[in-house]
């Protein structure tokens, strides 16, 4: 049993009863071009938030990662409001340009910036990445970023960053990471074996913990049934299911 676990029994959640979600830091606005699957289209993804019980979210624009970076910031930034947080993204492919939109972001206010290797194919060891995980940390800026954390740990050292897809497989290589870098979180989408959230809260604290669900393209009740079924006490999943994610990017409750 972890400090956060209650002892002896289960979390007192009604058997129909999932927790609430006040913040999600992981969801996404637009459509794959290459793959079958939703459009993406920002009235649906607010709808499908709804429906989940998901109050507030960090959202990126899949047309700015993939095709045109001022456009796709510039679409999901008119989508702010009490339900949307707008993140950036930038192009790894080009760095000098990816820096000059960090500054055009920071400016804008924005409080994250998402990364989006696989998807534009860019390799841990590529300069780029280092490079912009700095510029964005000099800027102020959480990173929220996707690829495999056995691979891009290492660049993005001494940031403030929440791996979006560490998968229960990895959980241990996450954790010896975590241990010596403290701003390094990882969202709960695909910690999905049994002991995976209590393992994080155990080893390295429970506030490294987000709750992620990268609607529209995977399914919101999965992560929040592993939070319902988990042996963190109502306190803990309160933080892990949006007051973590809150706290590190700075958005009142």
């Amino acid at each position: 049993m972890t400090g956060h676990q209650r002892e002896g029994t289960r979390r007192p959640f009604a058997a129909d009863d999932l927790p609430p979600v006040t913040f999600d830091v992981d969801v996404l606005v637009g459509r794959y071009a290459d793959r079958p699957g939703p459009d993406g289209d920002p009235a649906q993804v607010r709808a499908a938030l709804a429906a989940n019980g998901i109050a507030a979210a960090a959202v990126a624009s899949l047309r700015a990662a993939l095709f045109d970076v001022p456009s796709g910031n510039d679409e999901v930034a008119a989508l702010a409001g009490p339900a949307v947080l707008p993140v950036g993204a930038v192009d790894l492919r080009d760095p000098l340009g990816a820096e000059r939109e960090v500054v055009r972001l920071a400016e804008r206010g924005v409080r994250a910036v998402r990364l989006f290797p696989d998807e534009q194919r860019v390799e841990p060891d590529f300069p780029s990445v280092r490079h912009v995980a700095r510029r964005a940390t000099e800027a102020g800026l959480v990173l929220l970023a996707g690829g495999d954390v056995r691979r891009f740990w290492r660049p993005l050292r001494g940031t403030t960053v929440v791996f979006l897809d560490t998968h229960f497989y990895h959980l241990g290589d996450f954790v010896v990471v975590a241990r010596d870098e403290p701003g390094f979180h990882t969202s709960t989408r695909l910690l999905n074996s049994p002991d995976a959230l209590e393992t994080v809260a155990a080893q390295v604290g429970l506030e490294r913990l987000l709750y992620g669900s990268r609607t529209p393209f995977h399914e919101a009740v999965v992560p929040r049934l592993r939070l319902r079924h988990s042996d963190l006490d109502p306190p803990a999943v309160a933080a892990v299911a949006g007051g973590n994610a809150r706290r590190i990017l700075g958005v009142a409750a």
